[in-house]
């Protein structure tokens, strides 16, 4: 079921623009709410909160757009939610406790990177010699932004793990998208994002019960960090993710695909002028190297194009 009718190019690209800036500014926005006093778990609870209820009155006032929800589903769809959408959140939100947002936007642009991995190591999928030279590019780039990236050079094991936790949400992020593959059999793209958010989100429910200080936490929210959690559920969440599947409905994933390249380039931009976050040249040259590869990995098979 298609959402709009046919779009002029001008519009698309506007779509787009507009897809690249709310998932680009996540990652700031991210740090403005974890340095704004929120933990990067109640982070997750409330940036869910607000997806969660965005979600639910969609489903109310849209119902025609969803496919419907099957019994046999429902704990598949919550594990692959909990693992695949709220441990990635956790894990990034850690991360940036003390991984600048362009270092983690740069990290988590590896997710198709680790799809292609999982994907030769389970569903036993051949590749050519671009896609492996692609995917040693990329983590390479990872490992040069997670060791020698930023300004201080000294080896501190507590940014080392924040970088580590960033990498298991980008793996998460991959580990989604390949279970979610049999469940698309049955479910529009739309439809099981908006599921697994919703039954994924359950999974928060322990971390909100048994929370000492969640409650005194959003009471000292300033207007700042509530806008900043409304943006990161709201926008960059559930806007965001309905203009991605509008444009699949467009054009195919790989035209597409290229427009995610710019998403650390502007993250970086925006926490150099928010945060004064330094860009050195091993960020640079990792940078590069994350980008390389993944325009590697994404690279169409010509013999079949």
């Amino acid at each position: 079921m298609r959402f709009l009718n046919p779009m002029k190019n001008w519009q698309f690209q506007t779509m787009m623009l507009l897809c690249i800036i709310v998932w680009a500014m996540a990652f700031p926005f991210i740090k403005i709410s974890l340095e704004g006093g929120l933990s990067f778990i109640n982070l997750t609870i409330m940036r869910f909160l607000v997806v969660c209820i965005t979600f639910l009155i969609l489903l109310f006032l849209k119902n025609n757009l969803f496919s419907k929800l099957q019994k046999k589903d429902i704990l598949p769809i919550f594990l692959l939610g909990f693992f695949g959408v709220i441990v990635y959140h956790l894990g990034l939100n850690y991360g940036e406790q003390l991984v600048s947002p362009g270092a983690a936007s740069l990290i988590i642009a590896t997710i198709p990177i680790f799809v292609v991995i999982l994907a030769i190591l389970f569903l036993k999928e051949r590749i050519g010699i671009v896609k492996i030279i692609g995917i040693i590019l990329g983590l390479s780039g990872v490992v040069i932004i997670s060791i020698w990236g930023r300004e201080n050079t000294t080896l501190d094991f507590r940014y080392l793990l924040a970088a580590f936790a960033i990498l298991m949400a980008a793996i998460m992020g991959s580990v989604y998208t390949i279970a979610g593959k049999k469940l698309l059999t049955r479910y529009n793209a739309l439809s099981l994002t908006v599921y697994a958010m919703l039954l994924g989100s359950i999974g928060l429910l322990p971390f909100v019960l048994f929370s000492s200080n969640l409650f005194q936490q959003i009471s000292n929210m300033s207007l700042t960090v509530w806008g900043a959690v409304i943006f990161l559920g709201l926008f960059s969440t559930v806007i965001g993710y309905i203009i991605w599947y509008i444009a699949l409905e467009i054009k195919a994933a790989s035209d597409i695909s290229v427009y995610l390249y710019a998403i650390p380039v502007l993250s970086t931009i925006i926490s150099y002028f928010l945060f004064e976050d330094q860009i050195t040249y091993f960020f640079i040259i990792g940078g590069i190297l994350v980008i390389l590869g993944l325009a590697l990995v994404n690279k169409k098979n010509m013999a079949k194009n």
